[in-house]
């Protein structure tokens, strides 16, 4: 039976999307500013030929993430994740959210990513809801924060258990959030950074992580 989360209000972030539907916390895009040690090319390639399935391996100060990504029904989110990854965008940056369901603490999600970042930034992308996708928010997906209802760039969440409130819901016009993909190794570290102390900010909820938790490498697994 899926729990219907009801997560405490949360006021919007600039540059991001607008929240969906309900009292379910939106994934943010610009929540931290992150320092990345890695120095990304100016135009990196686009990946080719990727296979139905990518596998990532997310190595970060906690332990290591593997997820396998779905590029037969999410092509575009998919092709984005690689790239950012392929040209060491995501290396040394962070988890720097974790959002606990109300009356459910251990369920909810983290968010890691560029955090916005300008020099980490590439073209943002057309974001491919789940009602296209037919992909959804189950427990353990991996999926994009949005940058506009329309579109993500590079900042993405997993889920710890199921959250339909993320899933697109046409007939209320929300596109909501671009999952592509889910997590095959590592839940016990998702967990562990979903336990790190958060604290407020600004007086909105307590959701930024206290101690970012660093994202040392994402790199393809084989």
């Amino acid at each position: 039976m899926i729990r219907a989360l009801h997560f405490l209000p949360l006021l919007a972030l600039a540059g991001c999307g607008g929240a969906p539907s309900g009292n379910q916390a939106a994934p943010a895009t610009n929540a931290a500013t992150n320092t990345a040690v890695s120095r990304p090319s100016f135009d990196p390639p686009v990946p080719k030929n990727l296979p139905d399935n990518v596998r990532m391996r997310i190595e970060t100060s906690l332990g290591a993430i593997v997820v396998a990504l779905d590029h037969r029904h999410a092509p575009i989110t998919v092709t984005n994740f690689v790239r950012y990854a392929d040209d060491h965008r995501f290396d040394g940056t962070a988890f720097y959210r974790s959002v606990h369901t109300r009356g459910a603490p251990q369920e909810g999600f983290v968010q890691g990513g560029i955090a916005h970042s300008a020099r980490l930034l590439l073209p943002p992308i057309r974001l491919e809801p789940t009602s296209e996708t037919g992909l959804h928010h189950v427990g353990g997906t991996i999926s994009m924060a949005h940058s506009t209802p329309d579109t993500a760039m590079g900042d993405f969440v997993l889920c710890l258990a199921d959250q339909p409130g993320l899933d697109a819901h046409p007939a209320k016009g929300d596109k909501g959030y671009a999952a592509f993909g889910r997590v095959v190794e590592g839940m016990d570290v998702v967990r562990r950074i979903h336990d790190v102390p958060t604290v407020a900010v600004g007086g909105k909820p307590s959701e930024r992580i206290a101690a970012p938790v660093r994202i040392l490498k994402v790199s393809r697994a084989g």
